[in-house]
């Protein structure tokens, strides 16, 4: 296999990265309506899928990488560049920084499957299976609403909660990071439907009449 870190150098491999939605940029930046709701794309993140019992001896060897895991559902753990989504009893969804990647001279991956070791569980590498959209402002939760079917009234889903849902009948993780803003992670694959269709949700907002 040919290493494109190697041939490239680490910022070659960052300048030669596409993002899922990078061709929907400008229409994000269009339909984003300041003072209401805004809608772009995250910057690459460092995604791992593990699989590992948190209560057994590689579950606490992982933890120490990522500083916690999540014991309930809806719960986030890990650290302020780390996060750890719960996606089930022992289904976790870590998060971190683009530099964290080893592609890039960071050591997650690496750490977290050596943590694993020989135990049974699974360590996978999904930077390039998902991305983010982060969504925010006074509507955004509106926006939300018109095709997800969680209760997303603040009194339910707080700032730090993330729930494995569908949003415009997309499979996402939504992680809730402020009053009035959210992170969603979408498979690829998805990004292009999920973008227009989250661009078709605020179309409303953009019509001074509507507050």
């Amino acid at each position: 296999m040919v290493n494109t870190a190697a041939l490239t150098g680490v910022n070659g491999l960052q300048e030669i990265r596409r993002s899922p939605a990078s061709h929907l940029a400008a229409a994000l930046e269009a339909g984003s309506v300041p003072g209401k709701v805004v809608l772009r794309e995250g910057p690459f993140q460092t995604m791992a899928g593990v699989r590992v019992d948190p209560r057994s001896e590689e579950g606490t060897r992982i933890a120490s990488v990522t500083g916690g895991l999540p014991v309930r559902c809806g719960e986030v753990a890990g650290t302020e560049r780390v996060s750890v989504l719960w996606l089930g009893p022992s289904e976790f969804l870590v998060v971190a920084p683009e530099e964290a990647h080893d592609s890039l001279g960071g050591d997650l991956i690496g750490s977290l499957t050596a943590a694993l070791g020989d135990a049974p569980g699974q360590v996978v590498d999904l930077s390039a299976n998902r991305t983010t959209f982060e969504l925010s402002g006074p509507r955004a939760r509106a926006v939300l609403e018109k095709g997800c079917a969680l209760d997303l009234h603040p009194r339910s889903f707080t700032p730090g909660t993330a729930l494995t849902t569908e949003v415009g009948n997309i499979p996402v993780t939504l992680l809730k990071t402020g009053e009035e803003s959210y992170r969603l992670f979408p498979r690829a694959s998805f990004a292009d439907f999920l973008g227009r269709w989250l661009l078709d949700g605020m179309r409303e907002f953009a019509s001074p009449e509507v507050p």
